[in-house]
């Protein structure tokens, strides 16, 4: 093979790998025209993700400090039992921090300052603002502290509508304790009767009560045969050795 020849195939080879990488350039050119807007907007998007990620974050820790300190100002006035600074305190978390658990926490001491200051209503409407999420630990706590204020207010069968129906997890002795003392001011001796056993089988569990108090509440209940709580057979009921017609059978 000569060397003009080598040469010519060289060149042959060289002018195919040319056309080749202009034809890759060509197609790259014809994709990007069709997708190049997607693919920018694709990334644009992603870094605008990251960004609004990145300032949520910031802004929620704010947010939690913010709140975090807002609730030591008012534990702090609350200590003290300054009801109007406060109050001033607690309606400015209840708007800027709504739903978050120090809002919720907020309402728990404004109802047990509320009740210092003998503003049971104030306590009772401060409690029912944590109720909504019933799986929550504090509205727990909330509805048991409620029902309490309403045993105060005399309003049993209120507490009977709270916790009727809910007797169950880690509240159900306390719950029921409180519930049999609905009943018995209601007159129900037999409902808190069983109320109050319910109380001392699930405080043997998981003690939660005062089980010596909850065992004398229950000693302490009228009989049922003086209170018409027992049941009594009808009157004109024959009894064993009579015939419906009053006649002895012997």
């Amino acid at each position: 093979m000569t060397i003009e020849r080598v040469a010519r195939i060289e060149d042959r080879k060289q002018f195919v790998e040319d056309l080749s990488e202009k034809e890759q350039i060509d197609k790259f050119r014809e994709w990007w025209s069709d997708n190049g807007n997607f693919v920018i907007a694709g990334v644009v998007l992603g870094i605008a993700i990251m960004v609004g990620i990145s300032q949520w974050r910031t802004r929620t820790a704010a947010n939690q400090v913010a709140a975090s300190s807002s609730y030591e100002a008012l534990m702090t006035e609350v200590g003290s039992g300054n009801l109007e600074a406060a109050e001033a305190i607690a309606t400015e978390m209840y708007g800027e921090h709504a739903g978050s658990v120090y809002s919720d926490q907020a309402r728990l001491a404004m109802a047990r300052l509320y009740m210092d200051k003998s503003r049971d209503q104030d306590a009772a409407d401060a409690l029912r603002g944590v109720l909504d999420d019933d799986d929550d630990e504090l509205a727990r706590v909330a509805r048991l502290r409620l029902a309490k204020v309403l045993l105060y207010q005399n309003r049993p069968q209120d507490v009977v509508d709270l916790l009727e129906g809910r007797i169950d997890g880690a509240f159900a002795a306390r719950y029921s304790e409180t519930l049999g003392d609905a009943y018995v001011a209601l007159g129900r001796h037999a409902d808190a009767a069983d109320a109050y056993e319910v109380a001392l089988s699930d405080g043997e569990r998981a003690p939660t009560i005062d089980q010596a108090l909850v065992r004398w509440k229950l000693i302490d209940l009228p009989d049922p045969a003086e209170t018409g709580d027992a049941e009594v057979p009808p009157e004109d009921a024959p009894g064993e050795d009579e015939t419906p017609n009053g006649e002895s059978s012997e």
